[in-house]
């Protein structure tokens, strides 16, 4: 944290991508170590509240929205009858409102392995927690890699996997391990999504994540690319894995008249995540 003019400033610096961010912040509301990571939690000028987890930003108040719903919408509009969703990680519960929101989804259940994420975002983020006691909603804090790789074969319609960076608790769900036991406990036509970093700066992470996907079994994958300012480069992707078959577009009647309100998230941006660049089009071709 640092000092500038009349306000105090929270940086987050980039080295790897010689880049920072910062925030304007008013005050620090509250920090605790968990046994997983060290949280903080900011009072900004212009975005709400701040998360910072090991001095990497998590989410604010103002912006969650965008990540929140490309993680969620796309993929349960890809899916052609999702019934039983899993999130492994996601403990601000932002993904968990927004996978809700679908009136023909039976169960999700949330897998974090730091409960005190939740009991913050529960103090500083309700908005976020407004569904936590859905009845189709289970909480649960414990391992998600080790959920996965007890989970019953083909018993899940999607997994979503809304992570930190692969680092720390985070590191493990980055890999061809993980990956495996998702495709085994999907069912026929089951996806997979991740968030995936920033196609800017995280290429190479990005490439190894989808080449992960392919070498454990998945059939097709299809990367969407979205805003998001807080994070590094202010530009954020996610990557789909279908089990079965290519990704062969989404439910656009469904995905225009939805029964619920998004802020972002419609059927036109929708198809136009799915554009790439030329620049990412030629690096997923590479080998």
């Amino acid at each position: 944290m640092s000092m500038s003019g009349d306000n105090k400033w929270f940086t987050e610096i980039f080295a790897a991508s010689g880049s920072a961010f910062g925030l304007a912040i008013t005050k620090k509301l509250e920090e605790v170590q968990s046994p997983f990571q060290h949280i903080e939690m900011f009072e900004t000028t212009h975005f709400g509240n701040l998360m910072v987890i090991d001095g990497v930003i998590m989410l604010s108040s103002r912006d969650n929205f965008l990540y929140h719903e490309m993680l969620s919408h796309p993929v349960l509009f890809t899916h052609p009858n999702p019934k039983q969703v899993v999130i492994i990680g996601g403990g601000d519960c932002g993904t968990l409102r927004e996978v809700l929101k679908h009136p023909d989804i039976e169960q999700v259940t949330q897998i974090d392995i730091d409960e005190q994420v939740t009991r913050m975002a529960e103090k500083y983020f309700p908005e976020l927690c407004a569904s936590n006691n859905d009845p189709r909603a289970r909480l649960k804090f414990a391992d998600g890699i080790q959920f996965m790789r007890d989970a019953a074969p083909e018993s899940l319609d999607v997994v979503i996997v809304d992570s930190t960076d692969p680092i720390g608790p985070g590191e493990g769900l980055f890999n061809g391990a993980f990956y495996e036991s998702c495709l085994k406990a999907l069912r026929p036509g089951g996806i997979l999504v991740q968030q995936s970093e920033s196609p800017l700066i995280h290429m190479p992470l990005l490439k190894a994540m989808r080449d992960a996907m392919t070498d454990a079994g998945f059939a097709d994958l299809q990367s969407l690319l979205f805003p998001q300012m807080v994070y590094p480069s202010g530009w954020w992707t996610c990557t789909l894995a279908r089990k079965e078959a290519k990704f062969d577009g989404f439910r656009v009647d469904a995905a225009q008249n939805p029964a619920f309100e998004t802020q972002y998230y419609n059927a036109e941006v929708h198809q136009a995540a799915m554009a790439l660049p030329n620049f990412v089009k030629k690096a997923f071709a590479e080998k």
